[in-house]
């Protein structure tokens, strides 16, 4: 299969890292282009940062995670707590996707702990829509084309594998990252600011710890050592071929 552009959203710089950076370290792997993209620059991320200086902070760190792996990383520059799925919102995530033009996007649980993630999961989706439509117009200028078709659609697990009140939240597949592991480690660790955010905020240092903890608790689902989940959007009229799994072939398995 030739090269395709997977695009991975999710709300804050880390995110994409604890969730699906050992898929898209194999998805570069083999020879596909990855771009990470957050919608915010992580700006409230911090007790003793103006919101400018952490989000500059923030920004670089994803850019040095994402270049792990050779992604690019892209901000939609919304601001923590304040991502909203309503039409200025649309019309931002749309004009980023048709500047992306991206064959495959990756994005955030539609139930997750955090609003601005569930938010995020709207929005991809509605914008993933839009995109082709050609008289649904951004404002932009100039404005990128639409899209050709809609991409297909698959969100990550949310964090820790749970709903807001600790339910779980089965993925429809899990992806073996055993092999990418430490690349994921590192990407994550790439964000040193986050970690001394959680700490100070949440009294927590634990922060790559749980990660792979939660990535071996995906894993162990499907017989695999460390994995991470993945459930594919066929509403109508988005696309029902497996292409994300087509693309990882002989290194997911589907849960019973």
């Amino acid at each position: 299969m030739s090269a395709l552009h997977v695009v991975s959203f999710h709300a804050h710089p880390d995110d994409a890292e604890i969730l699906c950076a050992g898929t898209l370290a194999l998805l570069a792997q083999r020879g596909h282009r990855i771009t990470i993209v957050t919608m915010t620059p992580g700006d409230k991320g911090s007790m003793v940062k103006p919101p400018e200086e952490i989000a500059a902070i923030r920004r670089a760190e994803a850019e040095k995670a994402a270049a792990l792996i050779g992604a690019n990383y892209r901000c939609a520059e919304f601001r923590d707590l304040e991502v909203f799925s309503d039409h200025s919102s649309r019309k931002r995530v749309v004009e980023l996707l048709r500047c992306l033009q991206p064959d495959l996007v990756l994005t955030s649980s539609p139930v997750d702990y955090l609003c601005d993630h569930e938010a995020t999961s709207a929005l991809v989706r509605d914008a993933c829509f839009a995109a082709p439509c050609a008289n649904y117009f951004t404002g932009a200028e100039p404005a990128a084309p639409p899209l050709l078709s809609i991409p297909h659609l698959y969100f990550m697990d949310p964090i820790g594998g749970v709903d807001r009140e600790g339910k779980p939240v089965l993925p429809d597949f899990v992806v073996n990252v055993e092999s990418t592991l430490e690349i994921k480690t590192r990407m994550l660790e790439a964000h040193d600011s986050q970690r001394s955010w959680l700490k100070m905020r949440h009294g927590m240092d634990d922060y790559i710890l749980s990660m792979q903890s939660w990535t071996r608790s995906c894993g162990a689902r499907a017989g695999f050592r460390y994995g991470e989940g993945f459930r594919h959007y066929k509403g109508h009229p988005y696309p029902e071929t497996p292409l994300l799994q087509d693309l990882l072939e002989g290194l997911w398995a589907k849960l019973p």
